[in-house]
């Protein structure tokens, strides 16, 4: 570690950012502080633990930024992070936005689940968070059961199957009055806030009028419905003498490990809990502040938020832009406190488990550095293209911290038209992706993983030699199976790993994933209509043997259950194997 006796002299006692660094130039930690000496000070010192013995190993520069208060000094630390995404600022290892229930605001309103909702600008009704999404869209099927909203996205041009089972009133084919619509949507707005008592009578009459007509199926899926209703709101219901709507934060640390819990309280009610537990250095009280603000990056922000006394909640306050309380008595401190007790409990049953992993990764990098004689492994980046019939290309990135995944820097990537082969897709691919770096002075990763042996490597060594960049490469290879086998060095040296080890393992995951992420966006792009369907991805399949398949089959649907055998009567044997393939791609993916 370097002395910075002379250095620290200088640094005021005045509020702002600090920055620290590595050797080769990178922001590794960002912070804020009230006295910037004392604090840029007291990582020297010699008596820190854990993962702050970590980084204070790690540092060979610090800067920093005098403001003119703790809010900018806030501000500005979290604008630092966003930019560089330094190695030891807390990771949030669920970074997805929750998912929520939306009642839009059209003339004939849909019921559905949805998330990224920070991005929606139409005036839609949202309920939630919901932690548990199965538990939103049993909910969002429950009602749309028993409610005959609009289905459609898009109004068809004549009535669909909904309405000819009750489920819907038919609004392509006529007016519907907007009492009707009114008195639906009010109902169903009750429901969602916490009200149960008419929605469970309305169910019970339909229970009793289909047991009257010896409908005893239905009778017991609307029995299913009470019991699932009673259950739900069981599990939720704390005993608030008012309504409260707001979020509780609190927190316990052990061992430099922080476990989060959240309550989401709606209309009194406990509309669900989110649980973390991360890594963090001595600064528990920033890094705490941090994650708040990261939360509700993502997140819908709440009227009100309730956090121990521990924390500022003027600060939060005032960048946040909401009422931020600290209770000091009464049933509010006591919902405060049950949060803390609920991140003991969780921290308890992990803690032995999360030291053993934590340890696991450690040795695993430890290995990697020492098999390609580097001194860092710690940011991997990942490289894989899907498509079928080599058409429709799509490339995907990956990013892994010291083996946990970074999903904020996932890259997704359209490949160009007259990409006709892997190579020259995954060229593309690599070329985007480091010339853009240098660009705009992004963070480059420790070590690249190709999925793939020596012909991949080369690719990759050929872009980034092309770009005047030095980066360790390796590469997975597969046996015939699809499985991980062997990992090469840029020499196409087979490196020492012995495929039992917990170094193999976290590499198989980083190839595994970046397949996952590459499907998933191809799967997503045909979903979104971009690849127009099914039969327009065979060759050898035109409009008029399109036609043939569906006057025989009718649907995709029936064309997934027929055998080669039936496809190949209509199209042929060469031609049957292709569609098949096609039809059944998604399952081959999730059984891989």
């Amino acid at each position: 570690m370097k002395d910075f006796k002379e250095k620290l002299k200088l640094v005021p006692e005045l509020p702002g950012s600090y920055q620290m660094k590595d050797k080769n130039g990178y922001i590794i930690y960002v912070g804020k502080a009230k006295n910037l000496k004392r604090r840029v000070s007291s990582y020297f010192r010699g008596n820190v633990t854990g993962k702050t013995a970590m980084l204070v190993q790690d540092i060979d520069d610090f800067e920093y930024i005098v403001t003119d208060s703790e809010l900018e000094s806030l501000i500005l630390e979290i604008n630092l992070i966003k930019k560089y995404d330094p190695k030891y600022n807390i990771l949030l290892k669920d970074d997805k936005s929750y998912p929520y229930i939306e009642l839009t605001n059209e003339k004939y309103p849909r019921l559905r689940v949805v998330r990224n909702v920070k991005r929606k600008k139409k005036n839609h009704k949202l309920f939630g968070p919901y932690p548990n999404v199965t538990a939103a869209r049993k909910t969002v099927n429950m009602i749309n059961r028993l409610y005959p909203l609009r289905k459609c996205e898009k109004l068809p041009k004549k009535e669909c199957l909904y309405y000819h089972i009750n489920e819907c009133l038919g609004y392509c084919i006529k007016e519907i009055e907007t009492n009707t619509i009114k008195s639906m949507t009010d109902e169903i707005t009750s429901f969602l806030k916490g009200n149960s008592s008419f929605i469970k009578e309305k169910i019970t009459k339909e229970m009793e009028k289909a047991s009257n007509a010896l409908n005893y199926e239905k009778a017991l899926e609307l029995r299913e419905m009470l019991n699932d209703i009673d259950i739900t709101l069981t599990k939720q219901k704390i005993d608030l003498k008012k309504n409260y709507n707001f979020d509780i934060f609190n927190y316990t640390v052990v061992d430099n490990y922080l476990s989060i819990t959240v309550f989401f309280i709606r209309e009194g009610i406990l509309f669900g809990r989110h649980h973390e537990t991360l890594q963090t250095l001595d600064n528990v009280v920033d890094d705490m502040e941090e994650y708040i603000i990261k939360f509700y990056e993502k997140n819908i922000l709440a009227h009100e938020i309730l956090i121990p006394d521990t924390l500022n909640a003027e600060l939060l306050s005032e960048y946040l832009k909401v009422k931020v309380h600290i209770p000091k008595r009464g049933e509010l401190k006591k919902l405060v406190d049950l949060a803390e007790e609920n991140s003991k409990v969780v921290l308890n049953e992990e803690l032995e488990t999360l030291k053993k992993d934590d340890n696991k990764k450690l040795e695993a990098l430890k290995e990697l550095k020492t098999l390609l004689g580097v001194e860092s492994v710690s940011r991997m980046e990942s490289f894989d293209n899907s498509h079928l019939f080599g058409t429709y290309y799509v490339g995907a990135m990956v990013v892994f911290r010291d083996f946990e995944p970074l999903k904020n820097d996932y890259r997704k990537y359209k490949i160009s038209t007259d990409v006709k082969d892997d190579l020259g897709a995954m060229r593309e691919v690599l070329y985007r992706r480091y010339y853009k770096a240098i660009m705009d002075n992004e963070v480059l990763p420790d070590l690249i993983v190709m999925d793939g042996g020596e012909t991949q490597v080369n690719v990759c060594k050929e872009i980034l030699s092309s770009l005047n960049l030095s980066i360790p490469i390796i590469g997975l290879k597969k046996d015939n199976h699809h499985r991980t086998n062997t990992v090469i060095d840029s020499n196409y040296r087979v490196l020492d790993i012995k495929s039992d080890s917990n170094l193999f393992l976290y590499l198989s995951k980083i190839q595994e994933e970046v397949h996952r992420f590459a499907i998933s966006y191809h799967r997503n792009i045909k979903s979104k209509g971009l690849l127009s369907s099914y039969l327009d991805l065979v060759p050898g399949i035109g409009e008029v043997r399109r036609k043939e398949l569906l006057k025989k089959f009718g649907s995709i649907k029936k064309m997934k259950e027929a055998s080669i055998e039936e496809l190949s009567e209509i199209v042929g044997d060469t031609v049957a194997n292709n569609l098949y393939q096609v039809l059944h791609e998604e399952e081959k993916d999730e059984n891989k």
